[in-house]
């Protein structure tokens, strides 16, 4: 049985302490929650980086967000099937990270869920394209309203935490841990 298939089998909660009697204390996410909790919700996959910045005028427009080499559209097209997408929104909640269309891309792409200390927009249609989502909350407002896509594929921070590409991220109904 493979890492990740044992890790299947262990909750966060059991996760956390566990790290920590081995050294690791910056583990848990301070934040991300699953978008729509239930019985049985899981991930455990490895890490995909997206950061955001503070939106600044010149750089977070409409026209700069709809070009192909927008950090948030490589980052759909980027993350790799079967990854989780985690993104580094500073822990901002009143603007989102991505809505529906952009967590439709994700799904049909094969990846694995996504990780946010940032909001979510279009709650209900996320919920209906299931697609697994740990955020912060959701916020009407697009992303270019308080952010600007600075890159992917970079050690970033989330909820607190230090993620490097590739890392296991594992979150459930108490939250999300990274297994460096």
């Amino acid at each position: 049985m493979s890492m990740i298939d044992q890790l299947r089998r262990v909750t966060t909660a059991t996760i956390a302490p566990q790290l920590l009697k081995r050294g690791l204390r910056a583990v848990a996410m301070h934040g991300p929650m699953p978008l729509i909790a239930g019985p049985g919700i899981r991930l455990v996959e490895p890490a995909f980086t997206l950061r955001y910045v503070p939106m600044r005028e010149d750089l977070s427009t409409p026209e700069k967000l709809g070009r192909a080499d927008n950090a948030g559209r490589r980052a759909m097209e980027e993350t790799p099937p079967g990854a989780v997408l985690v993104i580094d929104a500073r822990g901002v909640t009143s603007s989102s990270v991505m809505g529906d269309i952009l967590a439709l891309r994700l799904k049909v792409r094969g990846v694995a869920g996504v990780v946010t200390d940032g909001a979510v927009r279009d709650a209900e249609g996320l919920a209906a394209i299931n697609l697994s989502c740990w955020c912060a909350g959701a916020a009407a407002p697009a992303s270019i309203g308080g952010h600007y896509a600075a890159d992917t594929g970079a050690v970033i921070a989330c909820g607190g935490v230090a993620v490097v590409p590739g890392d296991i991220i594992v979150a459930d109904g108490d939250g999300a841990v990274v297994i460096p």
